[in-house]
């Protein structure tokens, strides 16, 4: 990115089960090189509530701004392109990135669940949490196990009966170049 300094003013970030300083290693990078960076504290609450935070964000924001999703904040950023005229690009980072109709809940059928799976629990009202013990197979397996263990201790849920369930118009992913970064497993 860098040399594109001028084109690119800001970056934005969604991403599910932390709140934004689960960007707190990347932010100062950029913020080095200029970037003005902000992350979105999406409330997990339904697709569209977070869209739309994302949305809001987006709007505070001047001159053309990158996208950044990890995890179902993919689909987040996805939505949040729609319409959004100063959205030059979309960043996917082990992240959904769900096509017009999907839902996550029909991507999550195509394939044997991963490992971690296991690890996720609704609880009584409706939200996915991922156990403590478990959390680091299921989510953070990079991670140094101290931070995992934070990382756990300050998770948000995630509402199954909305955000599973929605599904998404036409990505804005297709009117604008995407990057994807996949993890390996170990």
């Amino acid at each position: 990115m860098k040399g594109n300094h001028d084109e690119i003013a800001n970056k934005c970030s969604a991403r599910a089960r932390r709140v934004g300083s689960s960007w707190s290693k990347v932010i100062p990078i950029l913020q080095n090189q200029g970037f003005n960076v902000v992350a979105a504290q999406i409330p997990l609450t339904s697709l569209d509530d977070d869209i739309g935070m994302t949305k809001n964000l987006l709007a505070s924001q001047k001159g053309p701004t990158i996208l950044v999703g990890h995890s179902y904040g993919g689909v987040v950023i996805s939505g949040a392109a729609n319409d959004a005229t100063n959205v030059v690009a979309l960043v996917y980072i082990a992240a959904f990135a769900l096509d017009e109709g999907e839902s996550i809940e029909s991507l999550g059928k195509q394939g044997p669940a991963p490992a971690g799976a296991a690890h996720i629990r609704p609880d009584d009202e409706g939200f996915l949490w991922i156990d403590r013990d478990g959390f680091s197979q299921a989510f953070a397996s990079d991670v140094d196990p101290i931070e995992a263990r934070i990382m756990a201790a300050v998770q948000k849920p995630l509402s199954v009966n909305r955000s599973r369930q929605s599904r998404v118009r036409p990505p804005g992913s297709i009117y604008r170049p995407g990057i994807w970064s996949l993890p390996t497993i170990r």
